[in-house]
């Protein structure tokens, strides 16, 4: 009997998505799925079990691959149907939401999934909220025995926002980073280390983009996952166990590299109390591009301003970078090849802020150059025109007063806005809305002429006061 030719039938993988009630599980998939399934259900609580087919290309494949995505309901009362779903899934998505914290649901779906002995990942959600706090989250979740990466554990996580996308699309394959092998050789499995930002080399790629398993020295390499942007030019180890990483980390000295710097000196430079500080957030497609820019912006200088990049960041301008700002702090926001969330528009439009993106280097270097002219203090120089003296108050009321004088110097003109000084010091300003010479009204009179003016002003005039007219130039 001739044996059956066997094939091999790609199955396409299951994820089930588990968590709190209300901490982003349908919301995750309305982003992935590009759909809106949360408006469509009751209270915006999922009450069933959901599957939705997605299609997915992976990296350096044309082929298209499905995965299908399970969306369990997250209230107590549907215990039994997570259960179902942990059961026929090859990986879990374990859902924890930044503002809220580990929470009854969290714990269930967590013994759900290490009952069922599938692998996990955990979402830190809601990053987005201004009540976030990520740490608290990793800490409650190392009470309740689940131990992230870097925190006593081997559970991947990432942090991401299911509402505005942030941390969520593929496409952009994580952060990702170009190096230079000096000695030595990478495979696949070790993990590189540059300062305090770490990479497996399970995704390595050749300057081909192709995958490879191993780099030799001199090869220009692409890592892609690492947890945070590492910095340009700096150098990187690698290691073969997450021990010798840790203890390396710990031991790193900061003060050799320039990373202090970048987090504190290059963000918050010291204001020297003399200039106006015009604040920047900078938001770019790569590293490489938010290091040339302000490279740009300290070209620019002026002795009465100067930039200062607050915040600066890889990627979309997003909902968490608008909401750092409030209406009046007047700051620039720019974004350089990259594009911005729905949310963080709509927030920009309600608060007043305006956006400014390029993609070519110097148009951006004229613009700010416009912004900075414009921005600046102006230095204001007060030049006396003329100066009168006067001999006698005719009438006044509590705005208006009209007066007789004489021109000491130089000229008094009409429709001009003019200092009243008494024993060499100013004691208001008023503005001149008539003015006569010898009864006939006149535009101006000069040095040595009498005259008769009517002054609006709520300081009150009295005979001996000196009034003058000046013009006032900003440079």
């Amino acid at each position: 009997m001739d044996k059956k030719e066997e094939k091999s039938i790609t199955r396409p993988p299951v994820v089930v998505i588990m968590g709190h009630i209300d901490h982003g599980k349908s919301t995750l998939l309305d982003y992935i799925r590009k759909t809106n399934i949360v408006e469509g259900e009751l209270g915006g609580i999922t009450q069933h079990i959901s599957a939705y087919e997605v299609i997915h290309s992976p990296l350096n494949s044309e082929q298209e691959k499905k995965i299908t995505f399970i969306d369990t309901p997250g209230h107590e009362s549907f215990s039994k149907m997570r259960e179902r779903g942990a059961q026929i899934a090859d990986i879990a998505v374990l859902i924890v939401s930044a503002e809220d914290g580990v929470k009854p649901q969290t714990i269930e779906a967590w013994k759900t999934i290490t009952a069922n002995k599938i692998p996990c990942i955990v979402a830190i959600n809601k990053i987005d909220k201004t009540n976030a706090n990520i740490q608290k989250t990793k800490t409650e979740l190392a009470e309740n025995e689940i131990y992230l990466e870097n925190y006593g554990g081997k559970i991947p996580f990432v942090e991401i926002s299911a509402k505005n996308g942030t941390g969520v699309d593929d496409s952009k394959r994580g952060i990702q980073a170009t190096l230079i092998i000096k000695n030595g050789s990478l495979r696949k499995g070790m993990i590189v280390v540059v300062e305090d930002s770490v990479c497996s080399t399970n995704i390595m790629e050749n300057f081909l983009g192709k995958i490879i398993n191993e780099a030799a020295f001199s090869s220009p390499i692409r890592l892609i996952g690492f947890d945070k942007m590492p910095r340009i030019g700096a150098e990187f180890k690698s290691f073969k166990t997450k021990k010798e990483v840790e203890k390396y980390i710990r031991e790193f000295d900061f003060s050799r590299s320039d990373l202090g710097d970048s987090k504190r000196s290059d963000l918050f430079p010291p204001e020297d109390g003399t200039k106006k500080i015009i604040p920047i957030i900078l938001k770019a497609d790569i590293a490489g591009s938010i290091e040339a820019i302000e490279k740009e912006i300290n070209k620019i200088r002026n002795e009465n301003a100067e930039f200062k990049i607050v915040q600066k960041g890889v990627g979309p301008i997003s909902e968490s970078d608008i909401k750092t700002i409030s209406g009046g702090e007047n700051i620039l926001v720019i974004g350089f090849n990259v594009k911005i969330d729905k949310s963080a528009v709509e927030l920009a439009d309600k608060r007043g802020i305006t956006i400014s993106f390029f993609d070519i280097i110097y148009k951006m270097t004229e613009w700010l150059e416009g912004e900075m002219e414009k921005r600046r203090p102006r230095i204001e120089t007060i030049e006396t025109t003329g100066s009168s003296k006067v001999l006698k108050v005719f009438s006044h009321t509590k705005e208006r007063q009209i007066v007789g004088g004489r021109v000491l110097k130089g000229r008094i003109v009409l429709d001009k806005i003019v200092k009243i000084m008494r024993r060499d010091f100013e004691i208001g300003r008023g503005r001149i809305v008539n003015l006569e010479k010898a009864k006939m009204k006149v535009k101006e009179v000069e040095e040595g002429t009498e005259f008769g003016m009517m002054i609006e002003s709520k300081t009150e005039i009295v005979e001996g006061d000196v009034i003058e007219s000046f013009n006032v130039t900003q440079k």
